[in-house]
């Protein structure tokens, strides 16, 4: 159950109470019996993981961004000179 936090409008009172989301919303001051306001916060929202990008669910066909470049292979390493004898 999601925990709301309300402030009285009139003694500036604040607190928070865990409410289902079926209850009404609380409307006088446990302190002095004024009216109530609900108080927002930001949503704190975490996106981990593949899906959440904006070329990830896109096809490479109708893509307007270009392909990365592939990567040029290593060039080989040159043969170590023969020992004379």
């Amino acid at each position: 159950m999601p925990t709301y936090a309300y402030a009285c409008k009139d003694c500036s009172h604040a607190f928070e109470i865990v409410q289902s989301f079926s209850d009404n919303s609380l409307t006088s001051c446990p302190e002095c019996q004024g009216t109530l306001r609900k108080k927002f916060n930001s949503v704190g929202v975490v996106f981990k993981g593949s899906g959440f990008y904006r070329t990830d669910s896109r096809d490479t066909k109708g893509s307007t961004v270009a392909p990365a470049p592939a990567a040029a292979p290593a060039p080989a390493a040159a043969p170590a000179p023969a020992a004379a004898s």
